[in-house]
């Protein structure tokens, strides 16, 4: 992801700055003020940041007196999101969408798979909207709705390895909600003077679906999103169908690769799709409003030769189709999976590249915990500087790792365990990106690149944490990597070099 709200603003408004190299690629200062995004600096970590601790349902979770699962995961920064006891496999989205209310109507089947023996379970939910009923097999079954959780009764018990159908039917005006460190980007279900649009990271998908709502349970998506027939739905995955009827449009998507809840994305606007080919195969296709249609951003256009460079270092594109769909003010880009949406603000091709380089470290490669940001936005980050080697060479790259130097040089949070409140500050993404380039001069280019493509390919569609890279990272190279992990993740300070 990235983020322009608060002390992120001025490093991507600096996109836009004149470059000193010749080839219409704009280099940035780097350089947002020190304070991290959140405004305040953690504490040391006293924690391994290379030990994930243990996430997800095991075959033991608790249930409670009356046989209900925990509500919760026990993610160390987020404790209330996911909820234990089952594996959601597949999420039915279906949504009447009007934009000019700045209304939904929502009936979502979840397909899941028991984990243990229970009489009921919790889905996240936000408490915005109103739920009419809920069935559990096809039959009508008592449920509770308060704050944030959905509690759902299976009257005749679910048995451990049993798959289930859960399906919430529900209405209502979702509000948007601020990301945590971020210095206050809206998130969630947003109204824009053209339409809808709505996302999720990290905490705001479940505010316009129900979900188990933790990145460490990824699923696949069908939305079928019907809309008046001046707009168009747009959301992840391969566009299946388009059928109208009575003045609306029911769009159908299918996302058949795993995907964490916090990569759904929903745009409602009148939109342009434009095709531009294929790389390697991957199908190319953006979404954009008529006037930007027409001059056709020259950051968009780019994307083929982007991609093309990208799956040369890490690797094949995990999916089978990538593109942009751009919404008006919102100042961020979100790698939402298979189709990044940007604000218009957000548009310089460096984010371009950070948003499609998320397709495989974040969206294909999911963190086990929120803990572990780092691999999403750090890797990203370094990215955006491989891209700038590319083009400019090694002393453009150089500028960039010298600048971020300065902006890391103030004492920072650990970036192996940030902390809520620099989720998403600098620290991730500037030391992120500098603890790999670090790495790359520790082991070598050939160790280096041989380490991003077999994590690449290792956990393609899975969830990985600080010491499943590491692990990786000795394999490859043959080094014992321990005390460099320490010295990078688990600092508030740069090393030295």
């Amino acid at each position: 992801m990235r983020r322009t709200a608060a002390a992120i603003v001025a490093a991507v408004l600096a996109l836009t700055a004149c470059s000193p190299f010749d080839g219409g690629l704009p280099i940035p200062t780097s350089e947002p003020p020190t304070t991290a995004p959140g405004g305040t600096i953690g504490p040391t970590s006293t924690t391994d940041p290379t030990t994930p601790p243990t996430i997800g349902p095991p075959s033991t979770s608790p249930v409670d007196d009356e046989g209900v699962a925990a509500d919760g995961l026990g993610d160390p920064y987020f404790p209330g999101l996911g909820n234990a006891g089952y594996d959601v496999t597949h999420y039915a989205v279906a949504l009447t969408v009007d934009p000019d209310a700045n209304t939904l109507q929502g009936e979502v089947t979840i397909t899941a798979t028991a984990l243990i023996g229970m009489n009921g379970f919790h889905l996240d939910f936000g408490p915005d909207l109103t739920v009419t009923d809920v069935e559990f097999e096809g039959r009508a079954v008592t449920f509770t709705h308060e704050n944030e959780e959905l509690l759902v009764r299976a009257p005749l018990g679910i048995i451990a390895g049993e798959e289930f159908t859960v399906t919430v039917r529900y209405g209502g005006t979702p509000e948007a909600r601020v990301a945590p460190g971020t210095g206050g980007l809206p998130m969630g279900w947003q109204q824009t003077g053209e339409g809808i649009f709505a996302v999720g990271e990290p905490d705001a998908s479940h505010s316009w679906f129900p979900a188990n709502d933790h990145p460490s349970d990824k699923a696949e998506f069908t939305f079928r999103i019907t809309v008046p027939e001046a707009f168009t739905a747009v959301a992840n995955g391969e566009l299946i169908s388009v059928t109208e009827s009575g003045g609306f449009g029911t769009y159908t998507w299918e996302m058949d690769d795993p995907m964490a809840t916090y990569l759904a994305v929903l745009v409602v606007g009148e939109l342009e799709r434009i095709d531009r080919g294929t790389v390697d195969g991957v199908v190319l296709r953006d979404y954009l409003d008529p006037v930007l249609a027409a001059s056709d951003p020259a950051p968009l256009t780019a994307i083929p030769g982007i991609l093309e460079f990208l799956a040369d270092v890490f690797g094949p594109f995990p999916f089978d189709e990538y593109g942009h769909v751009v919404v008006p003010g919102w100042p961020a880009a979100l790698e939402t999976q298979t189709i990044s949406v940007f604000g218009t603000p957000a548009l310089a091709e460096r984010v371009v590249v950070h948003e499609a380089a998320h397709q495989w470290f974040g969206d294909s490669i999911t963190p086990a915990t929120w803990r572990y940001t780092w691999l999403n936005e750090g890797f990203a980050t370094y990215a955006e500087w491989l891209w700038i080697e590319h083009r400019f060479g090694a002393d453009a790259l150089a500028a960039e790792v010298e600048s971020a130097r300065r902006v890391m040089s103030a004492p920072h949070a650990p970036i192996g365990d940030p902390g809520v409140d620099d989720l998403f500050g600098a620290g991730v993404y500037l030391k992120g990106a500098l603890t790999l380039h670090a790495l790359r001069q520790e082991i070598g280019d050939d160790a280096f690149f041989g380490t991003l493509r077999t994590y690449a390919e290792r956990f393609s569609g899975r969830n990985a944490s600080t010491s499943d890279f590491a692990t990786i990272a000795e394999d490859v190279s043959g080094a014992h990597l321990d005390d460099f992990f320490s010295a990078w993740l688990d600092s508030t300070t740069l090393p030295a070099g």
